[in-house]
């Protein structure tokens, strides 16, 4: 069995501010423990379900050279293996090779959620909203789409109540979840220690990984857009000229078509 874990580091238990995961900041280090510990507990899971390839990619966009940096690698489960450097959302060749599920680890909810904790969609100073097709997504939305191109479905996700939520209603009930802790509000939550967190994380991954036959790869309908408003007409610049690429409303609405949603996000989405 082979098992992709994505990360990200919003939805570990015991963050609720910026300067948890943003890179320079003294509690960073904090965050990067935080965030080691829960994939360990999620790589620990996956072996023990039977998964032989587990690959762990790094998607935390911590700022400088933290971003997709964040794992403390000599700290890392040697179950698995490690993906550090990658743009979000472009290093897919565990999919291509096949993938049996994919694991959310670290999630946090999309921009607008009031309980979602850090909640924000790709950029919380860019990106108001997103959709594929008529589906408001987040950064979880996003990844099972670019997951769903490859057959590969979402098994798992762990991180705060409202991102759990997110990713059934999205996705379905038969998505295993491991809430981590309930957000207050956008800037406080109410946490489980950390090592409860991760005892969570290492049951609720090998129940996730008993009967894969109940997943559905996430498989938007084609033609597929993604579509993102944006905060101000600006940063439109970052997307003009692009192939398959519209910009509409006042230069906010950034709308990308393709025949399935890989080519959709392909032209959209910065390169390596």
């Amino acid at each position: 069995m082979r098992v992709t874990i994505w990360v990200d580091m919003e939805g570990m238990a015991g963050i609720h501010n910026w300067a948890q995961v943003t890179y320079g900041e003294p509690l960073y280090q904090e965050g990067r423990r935080l965030m080691t510990n829960e994939v360990n507990a999620a790589v620990r899971g996956a072996h023990q379900a039977g998964a032989n390839e587990i690959i762990v990619i790094d998607c935390h966009g911590a700022g400088g050279a933290g971003s997709f940096n964040s794992l403390i690698i000599e700290d890392c489960d040697p179950h698995g293996e490690y993906v550090l450097g990658a743009k979000w959302m472009r290093y897919t060749k565990p999919l291509q090779d096949g993938c049996d599920a994919a694991l959310l680890v670290g999630a946090h909810a999309m921009a607008g959620t009031p309980d979602g904790v850090l909640c924000h969609t790709v950029s919380s100073e860019a990106w108001y909203n997103a959709w594929i097709n008529d589906d408001l997504v987040g950064e979880s939305g996003i990844c099972a789409a670019v997951c769903g191109t490859w057959d590969c479905p979402v098994a798992f996700v762990a991180g705060d109540v409202a991102t759990c939520h997110e990713v059934q209603k999205l996705l379905g009930a038969q998505v295993v979840t491991a809430p981590t802790k309930v957000g207050i509000y956008r800037y406080a939550a109410r946490h489980l220690a950390p090592q409860v967190a991760c005892e969570l994380i290492e049951a609720r991954v090998q129940e996730s990984l008993k009967n894969l036959a109940r997943l559905k790869p996430y498989k938007p309908s084609s033609p597929t857009t993604f579509k993102v408003m944006l905060a101000t007409p600006d940063r439109a610049l970052d997307f003009r000229g692009k192939p398959g690429v519209e910009i509409t409303d006042g230069d906010r609405l950034v709308t990308s078509t393709g025949k399935d949603f890989w080519q959709a996000w392909d032209q959209f989405w910065y390169h390596k």
